[in-house]
């Protein structure tokens, strides 16, 4: 019967059939166009157009409100039927709200229910379409919830369970794009029933590009076929599409990999709000000097993702070591050979009420659409909090809850692939760390052998364009001298290229080099160090992985020690 909606359309008309429930909540993708089948084909219109002219199309009455354009109607004849209804109270009541109809909801609402009532009893059918429904009825804790705010409240409450209501053919549609957006006594009010509208899967994006444009019209845009760009612009929704093409088609550029993977990068970090940013580097794993294990680990989940077998990768990784061994370097550069694009989350929290939850589940719906996705989060134990948190109203809490839930969801198994970096991962809540969230955990150490530090000498002469006037590998590297992490060789390595520039010299030779290393005094912090070092020792979920210094030593003994740096550190 409802084949031709979309699912959320299916679903939506199978629980208001069920004659128990009058009230919806319409979140997610509510500004985007939704597709319509029919013999013709398909058709994409606009979500208030849908739900008036086809969803309620054989309503008698269809009714609109937001807060900016007030009252408004599907047709003409809705119009003059509230006007007249109007005419009647104004000449009893003297107001005059037939020649100007007032906007705040509680006014607004205190006529509505009125006419609602009144039509009703005349066995009248009607829909209420309430747009941008979170300034109509906000998240806001209870004690400081505005007066209108909870007279309006009080009005959607009663419409949800009044018996009159429920029995008559009548419908309240609310629409906000997030939920947590939303008054939270009305979201979880049984009387009320949330549907998310989702970005459009691969299928429906080639559909909407077909309708767009059709026949040898879309081969003279692109040089990709409709399938490819279908693939690609996965997490976007059809208003993003159209975007891609119309600039097309107006700017005459064709469509490339390239120029598509651009585009998607720019609208998808400005339809988060600025909340995710793609990370992108020329470097790869053959860049990252030691970590030879984990390096070998990373290409084997590589060659799973590649090969289709999602359902051996884990849910997330736990990437741990002391400062400096090169953990976002590493995770970069994994994004680089991954072949799936790779997000780093920023900033979502918020001082005002409400707009943290609404971030994240912009956020992690985003993450849903855009599957397959590697999600980076550094410094994670100070990122994500813990259950415990308090001082802010509850809101760390309840961040934390929705991040570790949407983490566990098996669904999301080689779809979403979590990184969380963290140079204390004793810090982390458990939760985050059991078998089903960051599942594998990776540790990081600085180089042991002369191999692994000259290595590490190599990678960081690239990284840094450090040219040598002659091949040469200082005595104190290969010897070990002294101890250098990946972030000290960086620093002392552009030292020696500013000491060669101050000289007027274009190459470092190996005196300047010399120099440049036996003068470098890296920030020494050796307890918190050997605290970091340890608890990535403890951590690594994998003996193969560790170090062979370390894969002996007795787990009690390094507990202990822990115990001791961190009650000598403070």
């Amino acid at each position: 019967m409802f084949d031709h909606y979309p699912k959320w359309a299916q679903e939506f008309a199978q629980k208001y059939l069920s004659r128990t429930i009058n009230q919806f909540i319409l979140h997610g993708n509510v500004h985007d166009l939704v597709p319509l089948q029919d013999k013709g084909g398909t058709d994409f219109v606009r979500l208030k157009s849908f739900l008036s002219e086809e969803f309620f199309g054989a309503r008698d009455y269809v009714i609109f409100y937001d807060r900016s354009s007030g009252i408004y109607f599907r047709d003409k004849e809705t119009q003059k039927d509230f006007n007249q209804a109007l005419a009647g109270r104004d000449s009893l009541v003297g107001t005059d709200y037939a020649n100007k109809l007032p906007k705040d909801p509680v006014r607004v609402f205190s006529l509505l229910e009125q006419y609602f009532r009144v039509r009703i009893d005349s066995n009248k059918s009607i829909a209420l379409i309430v747009d941008y429904a979170e300034t109509i009825v906000p998240m806001n804790e209870a004690g400081s919830t505005a007066t209108e705010d909870r007279n309006a409240l009080v009005y959607l409450s009663r419409w949800a369970h009044d018996p009159m209501f429920l029995a008559a053919d009548f419908t309240t549609a609310l629409i906000t794009e997030n939920l947590a957006d939303l008054n939270k006594t009305l979201v979880q009010n049984p009387y009320t029933n949330e549907i998310k509208i989702g970005i459009p899967e691969q299928k429906e994006r080639k559909q909407f590009i077909s309708h767009e444009l059709p026949g040898d019209e879309f081969k003279e845009i692109s040089e990709v076929s409709k399938t490819v760009v279908a693939q690609q612009t996965a997490g976007l929704n059809f208003i993003n599409i159209r975007s891609i093409l119309s600039n097309a088609l107006q700017n005459k550029e064709k469509i490339t990999h390239d120029r598509l993977a651009e585009a998607k990068k720019e609208l998808i970090e400005a339809e988060a709000y600025g909340l995710l940013e793609f990370v992108e580097t020329d470097y790869s794993l053959d860049d990252v000097a030691g970590h030879t294990k984990v390096k070998e680990h990373l290409r084997h989940a590589v060659a799973a993702l590649k090969n289709g077998r999602q359902d051996v990768l884990p849910m997330g990784y736990l990437v741990c070591g002391s400062v400096g061994t090169g953990k976002t370097f590493l995770v970069t550069c994994f994004a680089n050979e991954v072949g799936i694009p790779m997000v780093k989350l920023k900033n979502f929290r918020s001082q005002w009420q409400g707009v943290t939850e609404g971030n994240l589940e912009k956020i992690l719906g985003l993450l849903k659409a855009m599957a397959p996705v590697a999600v980076m989060i550094d410094e994670a134990d100070a990122y994500l909090g813990d259950r415990d948190a308090s001082g802010d109203s509850g809101v760390s809490s309840r961040v934390f809850s929705q991040i570790a839930t949407f983490m566990s969801d098996t669904r999301n198994r080689g779809q979403i692939l979590w990184f969380l970096m963290t140079a204390r991962p004793d810090l982390m809540p458990v939760d985050l760390k059991r078998q089903g969230r960051a599942e594998e955990h990776l540790a990081l150490f600085p180089p042991h052998t002369e191999e692994e530090r000259i290595e590490l000498y190599e990678a960081m002469k690239k990284k840094t364009g450090l040219e040598l006037t002659e091949d040469y590998v200082p005595q104190v590297i290969a010897q070990g001298l002294k101890s250098f992490s990946g972030a000290d060789m960086e620093a002392a390595l552009t030292r020696a290229k500013f000491r060669a520039a101050a000289e007027g010299k274009e190459k470092v030779t190996p005196e300047i080099l010399d120099l440049a290393l036996n003068d470098f005094l890296p920030p020494t912090y050796p307890e918190e160090v050997e605290l970091q070092t340890l608890s990535a020792v403890i951590e690594c979920t994998s003996k193969e992985l560790l170090p062979e210094r370390y894969q002996e030593m007795d787990r009690g003994e390094i507990l202990s020690k822990i115990e001791e740096l961190k009650y000598r550190i403070g």
